[in-house]
């Protein structure tokens, strides 16, 4: 009798559904999977000990990179675990605005998930409208923080800028647009024989299993498990906001879909809430001086003419509007050895010009007191968390990041074995998996 043999099948890194940065070894009887094992660490880019090298404020660019889909929240969840090693508040005004920008963040995130899972399926004009819905909002997160993709938008103590003038209008046009593409998309794949075949009772994982891997998240929900960061430990403004948390039962790949496109819906929902809570932003705006540019205050300061500069406001590039002294109050908290001074002070007066240098010079920045902490939001993926260790310098000591996709590839195996190689494309798409956050 000939004995039957497996054979070993590398998928990756190469592969196109690898993404470039993942190597699956599959052991295969026919075309039936029998054994899986992940290999990871093609991205890694060493976050975390570049986080130590700098100071606290220089470590938002790399925040940017670990989930690059949805960095508005990276910013977001660092900014959050500095902020309660120092001890501070921030404006609520603020805290609205992290909110908005966090949840058009969430939205880009899923649909980009959805949309190129469904085209490594053959659904290429699904992906096509789901990246035409995430270019509206990309066209509202540019409007605001001057990038589409690496926005380092979020500071300790606050936000870069506020909102601009109209934004709200603006944004629920783009939203009513989102919404539409949703329902487009909605009824060419849930309604497609082909695609929900190919999800159905595939990569299902039990709610025990996936508890003992720590996941978190949509794939977490998936299985029935209600568990959301926001819910079980709100931040910021969220335990002011209506919405609910989407749950799946059955832990497959359909589920994991349905509750993202639910998820969706309920991030614009929270957006909307945000525009009519959120209050006002321009406290100081009975300036009565002139507007001039930033070039002619500082040439006046250097000549000692400050006292004119006192009620002027300076014209700044479109990358710092936002950020003068008008709104400075709304979106900073009130701490001068942790935010930068509003622009008039720093390019029109001494004592403003030398708070600024204080902060950016190293030695002199953010010194949070010695102590360590751990804060945890509601990532695009699951539980995004922060460990941050201060030895009373203006850098971390220890930076550490819980990343949602990592648990989530440890049980990938369990997904895969049992299912056929074609069932692999779908699953490895379900997770959702980011390199930047999974490496760091």
């Amino acid at each position: 009798m000939t004995q039957r043999r497996s054979m070993l099948l590398n998928v990756g890194p190469s592969h196109p559904a690898m993404h470039g940065v993942i190597r699956i070894i599959m052991e295969l009887d026919g075309e039936k999977i029998k054994g899986a094992d992940v290999e990871i660490g093609y991205l890694h880019r060493a976050f975390e000990k570049m986080c130590e090298t700098v100071m606290y404020s220089q470590c938002f660019p790399y925040t940017d990179r670990l989930n690059y889909v949805s960095p508005l929240i990276n910013n977001a969840g660092f900014a959050l675990a500095v902020e309660k090693l120092l001890g501070i508040d921030i404006p609520e005004r603020a805290q609205y605005i992290r909110v908005i920008m966090s949840e058009i963040s969430r939205v880009t995130d899923h649909l980009t998930c959805i949309g190129a899972t469904a085209m490594e399926m053959g659904a290429m004009t699904a992906f096509l409208y789901m990246i035409k819905a995430r270019e509206f909002l990309y066209e509202l997160i540019e409007e605001i923080t001057g990038a589409r993709l690496t926005i380092s938008y979020v500071r300790i103590g606050g936000v870069k800028a506020d909102l601009t003038q109209g934004f709200a209008d603006r944004a629920f046009q783009k939203i009513a647009k989102v919404r539409k593409v949703l329902i487009e998309a909605d009824e060419m794949l849930t309604r497609n024989r082909i695609f929900s075949d190919r999800m159905k009772d595939i990569g299902k994982i039990s709610p025990e299993d996936a508890i003992a891997y720590g996941i978190t998240g949509p794939f977490l929900r998936s299985t029935g498990v209600s568990y959301d960061v926001r819910k079980a430990s709100p931040y910021l403004i969220y335990d002011k906001l209506e919405f609910e948390v989407p749950l799946g039962s059955k832990g497959d790949n359909l589920d994991r879909y349905f509750v993202r496109m639910a998820e969706m819906e309920q991030s614009l929902r929270i957006i909307e809430q945000c525009f009519v809570q959120i209050p006002d932003g321009e406290i100081a705006c009975g300036l009565t001086g002139e507007v001039i540019p930033a070039a002619q205050m500082v040439d006046r300061a250097k000549m000692g003419e400050t006292e004119e500069l006192i009620e002027d406001e300076v014209a700044l590039d479109p990358t710092l509007q936002g950020s003068t002294r008008k709104y400075h109050d709304a979106i900073y908290a009130h701490k001068k050895d942790v935010v930068l001074p509003a622009k008039e002070n720093t390019y029109g007066n001494i004592e403003g010009l030398m708070n600024h240098f204080k902060l950016v010079m190293y030695g002199h920045g953010i010194q949070p007191p010695v102590g360590e902490t751990y804060f945890p939001v509601e990532g695009a993926n699951g539980e995004l968390g922060f460990y941050i260790v201060s030895d009373g310098r203006d850098q971390p000591w220890r930076v550490r990041v819980h990343p949602p996709c990592f648990a989530i590839m440890a049980a990938l195996p369990k997904c895969l074995i049992g299912g056929m190689m074609a069932d692999l494309i779908p699953t490895f798409g379900s997770v959702n998996m980011i390199a930047g956050e999974l490496d760091r």
